[in-house]
């Protein structure tokens, strides 16, 4: 693989990290109410299920889910159901329990789990590897396969440091936040109002 393929394939993934995106947000908003280290744990889990996708592709199995409506569509509702079952915590959060996790963070284990479950559960995600990887691999530069795994592990890198630099910036937010109850509520119901957005989206999506 050539040096300029590398850089065109970093420049392009970089762009597409940084383009508002349910992950992006999702980092956001999840950094801004609990900190920059919750946001850390959810990079590192969406960029867990990067790498599902990325070895999915490598091994061709997500081909299945270009050519089985069946497949496509039971993974986009399970991954909208998450996606409703979050913003449902979201909303019922009362005021008193917005304090207490602005003074607790919550578990670290389930916030990484929860970044899988949310990347995993989108097929359009597999899709666009799909899509996009193989358009930078070429048959005469060796095994498809291990091309094909490494650009995806490059992509996720790009991803791993821009996500993890919009928790760190959406974590100085926190901090204000822990001061003023209200504010918690607010971004919590926006934060509700988002994984509601970002579950329809899912659910209407199309191939």
């Amino acid at each position: 693989m050539s040096l300029e393929t590398l850089i065109t394939f970093i420049a392009a993934s970089a762009v597409l990290g940084l383009a508002p995106g349910p992950d992006n947000i999702f980092v956001l908003t999840q950094s801004a109410l609990y900190g920059r280290k919750s946001g850390i744990y959810i990079t590192l889990g969406l960029c867990t299920g990067l790498l599902l996708h990325s070895s999915a592709v490598a091994l061709g199995v997500a081909a299945i889910f270009m050519v089985s409506m069946t497949a496509f569509t039971v993974l986009k509702l399970v991954g909208a159901a998450y996606l409703l079952y979050l913003a449902w915590g979201a909303f019922k959060a009362s005021a008193v329990a917005l304090d207490e996790k602005a003074l607790a963070l919550p578990d670290l284990s389930a916030l990484y789990r929860r970044g899988i479950i949310m990347n995993i559960t989108n097929p359009k995600v597999a899709i666009f590897f799909l899509a996009f990887l193989p358009q930078f691999a070429r048959p005469d530069a060796g095994s498809m396969t291990e091309q094909l795994f490494l650009l995806g592990v490059i992509f996720i890198v790009v991803s791993l440091v821009i996500f993890t630099g919009i928790a760190c910036l959406a974590g100085f937010i926190s901090s204000w936040l822990k001061g003023s109850i209200k504010a918690q509520l607010i971004l919590n119901r926006l934060a509700g109002l988002i994984f509601v957005g970002l579950a329809l989206r899912l659910a209407t999506t199309t191939r």
